[in-house]
């Protein structure tokens, strides 16, 4: 697995939490950082879509992260911020190499858009 100077992307991982309530009293769903970790990146492919007439595409990629209490708690409800978007989480697993010592996170990403 990676050595600590493969480690070159530095990605924030973000969970869905209540935020304040909005003028009805509801509770308003906020983006909040979980955690932030140095990174691998593999992209695994890239893919073109076509819906309504309309043309994009999606870049998929694999983040390799060092494995903690908090990278093992990620799940398909979190995101990645960075690497020049968002990227919604589709997988984690465990990495191949020592047990336990890394995770591999597979994220997908409009590469029509940009993070703001």
């Amino acid at each position: 697995m990676p050595g600590a100077g493969q480690l070159d992307r530095k990605i924030t991982i973000e969970r869905r939490t209540a935020g304040a309530p909005n003028a009805f009293n509801e509770s308003a769903k906020v983006w909040a950082v979980h955690t932030a970790v140095r990174a691998k990146r593999e992209d695994v492919s890239d893919a073109e879509r076509v819906a309504a007439g309309q043309v994009g595409t999606v870049l998929m990629a694999r983040f390799v992260v060092r494995s903690s209490t908090k990278t093992r708690s990620v799940t398909s409800l979190d995101r990645i911020n960075g690497e020049g978007g968002i990227w919604n989480i589709t997988g984690v697993k465990e990495a191949k190499g020592p047990r336990k010592r890394w995770l591999e996170i597979t994220a997908v990403r409009s590469s029509d858009t940009i993070a703001p």
